[in-house]
């Protein structure tokens, strides 16, 4: 094998570079601290091990999340309808500092926490606009294994 070589850029092409980075963050960035947002979305997911809210401008762009494990619960109490209603109450916190006041909730998953985190973003003065529920349910699923003969 022979020796590799290392391209270097000239000052021009690092500085276009970087202007093209600048310009990308800029267009993710589309909160602005003097504008902010009224509605929102907030996803509920909630498994048979933990429950997840994140919460969204209308757009999908994720504006902040929390979950079970993020709050310190661990192992089993992470899927108690107790740890759902912290989660949801360090969500409207967090929403509240974002300045959102209306969400459409949509919940996803078959947890104990589901009703306890939409109770407490009720709760704690989140004007909820609407309820969905978005669990994936499969039209007939995969096919079941033979029948075992012994």
């Amino acid at each position: 094998m022979g020796k590799k070589r290392i391209v270097t850029k000239t000052e021009k092409e690092l500085l276009e570079e970087r202007d093209k980075i600048e310009q990308a963050l800029k267009k993710e960035i589309k909160v602005e601290p003097s504008k902010k947002i009224k509605e929102g979305k907030v996803y509920i997911s909630s498994s048979y091990n933990n429950t997840i809210c994140t919460l969204t401008d209308l757009r999908g762009n994720t504006l902040a999340w929390i979950s079970a494990g993020n709050i310190g619960f661990k192992g089993t109490k992470k899927a108690t309808p107790f740890a759902a209603s912290k989660v949801a109450e360090g969500l409207v916190q967090k929403a509240k500092k974002l300045g959102v006041e209306k969400v459409e909730v949509l919940v996803k998953g078959i947890g104990s926490g589901r009703e306890s985190a939409i109770r407490s973003l009720a709760s704690r003065g989140l004007d909820i606009i609407s309820l969905k529920d978005i669990t994936p349910i499969p039209h007939n699923g995969c096919r079941p294994p033979k029948v075992r003969r012994v």
